[in-house]
């Protein structure tokens, strides 16, 4: 299989523009996953990617096990020299493997189904915040997540990495109206803001909720604020001012699954 040596090689050229500009991945619609775990869960859920670029010690000391993760029918494989692969890598420590994928298809969301968890990020700007919400919120298991225009890049390299493959369980949409979807959500949404007076651990998750966080800075807007119908703090009994929103959506996803599941269990012990 030939290795592809120089820089100037058109998918190169692709691979850089996709690990570093949004602008491109919007436009082309594809994106890089970076290390095997990742690819494996994309494998599993949505098949194929569409090309597999590996290093050439990658590709010399990982053959074998390449073709036992995608049986009969692989993907196109890639081969790039360790030199040039660490041009390419989106992290320090190349992994050694990258995936080219077509970011999933969304269907029309369908308002009028009653979603158990939904989360709306208002202009969210750290990759790594980003995905560590996605990631918590997919093991709640949320549904949609609904970004503003100002968001950071949810398909970029360095979100997926932080979202541990959470993307092929939700279901993203970006450039959101997220006031028109806090009015039509068929639920409780609720705002989360430091000010707010009333606590999480005060309030019903039980039933279709929808969760608003804001910026790492500004936090939300007042138009997000005033669009839900609760708005909620989370109790710190210690010294520091505030918690990392990534920190925050964990904690108000989980105390909603904690009383999902209290509800349940009530309702089981009083049918029998």
């Amino acid at each position: 299989m030939p290795v592809i040596t120089s820089r100037d090689h058109p998918l190169i050229k692709q691979l850089i523009q996709l690990e570093g500009s949004s602008q491109y991945r919007k436009k082309t619609g594809l994106t890089l996953l970076d290390g095997i775990h990742l690819i494996q869960i994309y494998s599993s859920i949505l098949g194929n990617p569409e090309n597999l670029i590996v290093s050439e010690f990658y590709f010399a000391d990982n053959k074998h096990f390449i073709d036992m993760l995608f049986g009969h029918k692989p993907p196109k494989i890639t081969i790039i020299s360790d030199s040039l692969f660490r041009v390419i890598s989106p992290v320090k420590t190349p992994t050694g493997i990258l995936a080219l994928i077509s970011k999933p298809i969304l269907q029309k969301v369908n308002h009028r189904k009653k979603a158990v968890l939904s989360v709306l990020l208002e202009a969210i700007q750290d990759p790594g915040n980003m995905g560590s919400i996605l990631r918590s919120a997919a093991a709640a298991n949320a549904s949609n997540i609904y970004l503003s225009k100002h968001c950071a890049d949810a398909w970029s390299p360095k979100t997926l990495r932080a979202a541990m493959g959470a993307h092929f369980f939700l279901h993203i949409h970006e450039n959101s109206d997220l006031k028109q979807i806090a009015q039509k959500f068929m639920g409780t949404v609720v705002a989360t803001s430091i000010q707010a007076k009333q606590s999480l651990f005060e309030i019903s998750l039980v039933g279709p909720t929808a969760f608003i966080f804001g910026n790492e800075g500004a936090g939300l807007s007042t138009e997000m604020i005033q669009a839900a119908q609760t708005n909620i703090s989370i109790t710190m009994p210690g010294k520091t001012e505030s918690l990392n929103v990534a920190a925050a959506a964990a904690i108000c996803f989980f105390e909603k699954v904690r009383q999902d599941r209290f509800s349940t269990l009530a309702s089981d012990v009083g049918t029998k």
